[in-house]
């Protein structure tokens, strides 16, 4: 559908029309992400008013600002987002009216009576629109689905595989096909394989993991004439089950990978072969790929082989017991393992290998913390926690990531076409940023125009004893970039690699399943074809916009790429786009989940450290919940602060009063937004009035208890303490980029805008 709209301003016929994909704001303005690659441009909430997030539109650049930001206007909607919206059902005076859940949409959709379907007031329900908004019109939908009330257990997890579109519901022929899956390993499927069921191969995984698809088992040997290790890693052979262009396949491609929320996994695969048939359970006969190799004293792989195999699982091992043996072999968990620890430790000796081999490469390894929701049984947080990593975590990591440089070392050799993991290495952007922070903060250290992964290495060992070592290792994160999959091997820098593939997770990622059907391709000394695959999307059209931008100029002419190498790009574009959005989809769950933890503790004061720093205020993780919220610049007291970007800090003008990265604060959590996953936190200076902060924090709990605004404040404009830089920056730290490239050093003025004052016209907010 194209709606063609109508053009004003002098200057609208003279200038030259793009396309691209709109995307909103939740104070009311928008950008049109150009599909040219060219930079994103600002449409004011008029603009707005036609269109929704996601509309694919025509614009044109109608001004500039001061700034040289360019300011668009729509010219022609070229077809609306199909994606239902997501929102709560809510009436006022006698009208039923939407409100999503996802703010980026700007505008609340009218129901007209009888369309409501069963759905009750409050509840969150999905729309589908029927007619679409005007420049004097709201949208009109109708109900086509009830998800339940807004405090049902889960909830959050129903609303965001909609708003993210994570396909959640197997089609019927997957589901059939899957039933006509063997429940075990039957004698034919054991034809052409090696048989490993009297090696005592192990599965090491978290206590509350389902599937198993890896494990390992290392025997000491000579390689040359010197010490060494055969160290086998079998992975569940998903390939032998799932065919080629099948319906479980047709599913698989379009889900690209496993989902992981709190207390719930989307797997990629039915349950059937991800827990059963795929699944290496212990004491069951499974099928497998196996990457056996020979490591020497220097934690080099001498050879390897691949194969297929049946193996029988002799333990199903935790990460906690294996470290609890490796660090005491007389140990109750020791003595019940009797049979296995000689191999658990000469696992932990060929580890120590390859690790050294690690140190050599001069791949980096930072230091930073993650953390894990753990819930009761009707899904609400009981306690933030942190993730440890102890020596049983590294064991396997090194294990699988030896395996799969085999497996990429294996496909270039053999010049066939498939997905490597490419990690490209920094952006001069990111490293003068980079350098200037290392350069502000007294490091006596820095980086090259093309650096090498040992150059951070360096820098994160040199740091490792500071205070303020889990900053300085964040910055040195937040300069690297995202890795990606694609057919054109380009290394992967972080870990130091010529080239780098994944190979060890086919029940969970596409792309192993991919590299497992093109090894065994090439042990058959065939090729293999990829099935003819679904239009990229258009979460690929946005991925592949960003990463046009990072291609660098080629120093030949390019040859024309085949159809069989498009066809491959195009997999990778849409086996990385879907892991970003699975990644957004599971933090968004999490901002939740950690909002309405945090609504129960409104008024209560904790510890806490900066760990970021914008031109609107600092970013405070607390001490014992490891949850962040932002101290806005006007909480920090009256005086205009400065944001110095090369520090990463805010310093007061009259003062001096600096607030860094690590800094130390005491605040109080002042407000919670549910729907814009925000929490607010107060600064608690020395001798304050308590009980009045605490009567001003109940007052905010008070005004909303599910941490929304009454309905008359909400469709009259943006929330209040709408900010158009914080939203910005809030965004910004879901989908954790560069935050070390936040606005430039300005003054802020210590006033803060009026409650649902939205942005002034001519004047663009920062993204």
């Amino acid at each position: 559908m194209k709606t063609n709209l109508p053009n004003s301003g002098p200057a609208a016929g003279l200038l030259a029309e793009f396309e691209g994909i709109v995307s909103g704001h939740r104070d009311g303005h928008g950008f049109v992400q150009r599909s040219d690659g060219e930079a994103d441009i600002y449409l004011p909430p008029n603009e707005m008013r036609a269109v929704l997030h996601n509309d694919r539109v025509k614009a044109r650049i109608v001004r500039h600002d001061r700034k040289n930001r360019p300011e668009g206007r729509v010219t022609e909607i070229i077809e609306r987002s199909p994606n239902p919206i997501i929102g709560r059902l809510l009436q006022e005076s006698g009208v039923w009216l939407v409100a999503p859940e996802d703010k980026r949409y700007g505008q609340d959709v009218l129901i007209p009576k009888g369309a409501t379907g069963t759905a009750k007031t409050g509840q969150i329900v999905v729309v589908q629109l029927t007619e679409p908004p005007a420049l004097f019109g709201q949208p009109v939908g109708r109900v086509t689905e009830v998800l339940g009330e807004i405090d049902d257990p889960g909830m959050e997890i129903e609303i965001a595989v909609r708003k993210y579109g994570v396909p959640h519901i197997f089609s019927d022929n997957a589901l059939a096909l899957a039933r006509t899956l063997p429940d075990a390993v039957r004698p034919v499927d054991k034809q052409h394989r090696v048989d490993l069921t009297d090696i005592a191969l192990v599965t090491i995984d978290g206590e509350d993991a389902r599937d198993f698809d890896d494990a390992v088992y290392c025997e000491p040997v000579k390689v040359g004439r010197g010490k060494g290790w055969r160290l086998l890693v079998a992975i569940a052979d998903v390939s032998h089950y799932v065919e080629t262009g099948s319906a479980i396949d047709i599913d698989a491609y379009d889900r690209a990978t496993s989902v992981y929320f709190p207390r719930r996994v989307i797997p990629m695969l039915p349950e059937k072969l991800s827990n059963g048939l795929c699944s290496l359970n212990p004491h069951v006969e499974r099928l497998c790929m196996v990457c056996d190799m020979l490591v020497n004293a220097k934690g080099e792989v001498h050879a390897y082989q691949f194969y297929p195999a049946v193996m029988l699982s002799q333990a199903r091992l935790t990460y906690n017991e294996v470290a609890a043996i490796l660090g005491n072999t007389r140990g109750p968990e020791a003595q019940q393992r009797k049979d296995i620890v000689p191999h658990l430790l000469q696992l932990h000796e060929v580890y120590q290998a390859l690790l050294k081999e690690r140190g050599t490469r001069g791949a980096v390894d930072f230091e930073t913390t993650e953390t894990q929701i753990v819930c009761d049984e009707v899904g609400r947080i009981e306690k933030i926690i942190p993730r440890t990593r102890n020596v049983a975590h590294r064991v396997i990591e090194e294990s699988m990531l030896a395996a799969n440089v085999c497996s990429a070392d294996f496909i270039a050799q053999s010049k066939h076409t498939a997905l490597f993991r490419v990690h490209e290495s920094p952006t001069p952007e990111k490293i003068e940023v980079l350098r200037n922070y290392l350069k502000a903060v007294g490091i006596g250290m820095t980086v090259s125009d093309d650096p090498a992964p040992s150059e951070f290495q360096q820098i994160a060992m040199a740091t490792k004893e500071r205070p303020d070592a889990q900053q300085i290792h964040s910055m040195l994160l937040r300069s690297m970039q995202q890795a990606i999959y694609t057919p054109m091997n380009g290394g992967h820098f972080g870990l130091a690699y010529e080239a780098y593939t994944h190979f060890t997770s086919p029940i969970r990622r596409y792309p192993d399943l991919l590299v497992h059907r093109v090894i065994k391709a090439i042990l058959k000394k065939t090729k293999y074809q990829l099935p003819v695959l679904p239009t990229p999307g258009e979460a690929q059209a946005k991925l592949s916009k960003r990463l046009a931008a990072r291609v660098k100029e080629p120093t030949e002419k390019p040859k024309k790429a085949s159809a069989d190498q498009l066809a491959w790009q195009a997999a990778g574009l849409h086996c990385s786009a879907n892991e970003r959005r699975a990644d957004e989809a599971s933090r968004d769950v999490e901002a939740w989940l950690k909002c309405k933890y945090m609504r129960e503790h409104l008024g209560e004061e904790f510890g806490g450290v900066v760990t970021a720093a914008t031109s609107f205020g600092v970013f405070v993780t607390l001490d014992a919940m490891y949850v962040e919220g932002l101290v806005h610049i006007t909480e920090l007291g009256g005086e205009y602060y400065r944001f110095d970007e090369a520090r990463q800090e805010l310093r007061g003008e009259r003062s001096g009063m600096r607030y860094a990265l690590g800094t130390r604060l005491r605040v109080q959590v002042s407000r919670v937004d549910l729907d814009g996953r925000k929490i607010d936190f107060r600064l608690v200076h020395e001798g304050e009035d308590k009980a009045g902060l605490l009567s001003r924090a109940m007052k905010d709990k008070a005004g909303g208890a599910a941490g929304e605004l009454p309905l008359q404040d909400r469709v009259a404009g943006p929330r209040r303490g709408g900010h158009s830089e914080r939203d910005a920056g809030n965004k910004s730290r879901q989908a954790q980029p560069d935050r070390a490239s936040q606005p430039r050093a300005r003054k802020s003025a210590a006033k803060k805008p009026a409650a649902g004052a939205g942005p002034k016209q001519g004047k663009k907010p920062r993204r």
